[in-house]
């Protein structure tokens, strides 16, 4: 018995097992830093050459161009270190809106266009972050500006925020009757 917790305490510290052994194997044949990658762009690619249909319904063109952009987006490191920084950055931020959406749910009216607007502003804020840490580990100097002037920047969208808010409440309320029309469409 001691034994067998023993070696479930200990199971984490060697990689996850079998499916971790199979990850560090695919890791060490560049699945990750150059196949899934490589899928990503080509399916973005493919799919925006088809919906704004460049080509029109001509596939294989598509297909060729987004084959050259995706091949030639792996020519160097480039790609590959941003994804390995952005991706993981973008599963965290995934999750901290989840159990905030989960939270809001719980407690607050669905249907409220202030609470979509503050989740919606919330989100915006966790995108940025996400971009703004992945700018700074890849030496990005807009990565190293926003290091230094986010309070700054963060004062600005408050004021501009009180801004919006003073003007948006100041409006008169509409009149619910009917609304100014041209002479030439009444039916008086």
């Amino acid at each position: 018995m001691l034994k067998g917790l023993i070696v479930l305490a200990t199971y984490g510290n060697f990689g996850g097992g079998a499916i971790g052994d199979l990850l560090a194997k695919w890791e060490q044949i560049g699945f990750f830093s150059y196949l899934l990658p490589f899928m990503l762009i080509f399916a973005l690619v493919f799919g925006i050459l088809v919906k704004v249909k460049v080509f029109k319904d001509n596939k294989m063109v598509n297909g060729v161009i987004a084959l050259a952009v995706a091949l030639m987006a792996l020519q160097f490191d480039f790609v590959p270190l941003f994804f390995s920084q952005i991706f993981p950055r973008v599963g965290v931020a995934l999750a901290i809106l989840l159990g905030i959406f989960i939270v809001a749910g719980l407690f607050m009216d669905p249907e409220s266009k202030f609470i979509n607007y503050i989740l919606l502003g919330i989100g915006a804020l966790v995108i940025g972050l996400v971009l703004i840490q992945s700018a700074g580990e890849l030496g990005w100097a807009s990565g190293q500006w926003w290091e230094d002037n986010w309070e700054m920047v963060i004062g600005a969208i408050f004021v501009l925020m009180v801004v919006a808010i003073v003007v948006g409440g100041s409006k008169k309320p509409e009149d619910k009757g009917e609304k100014y029309r041209p002479m030439w469409i009444r039916n008086d």
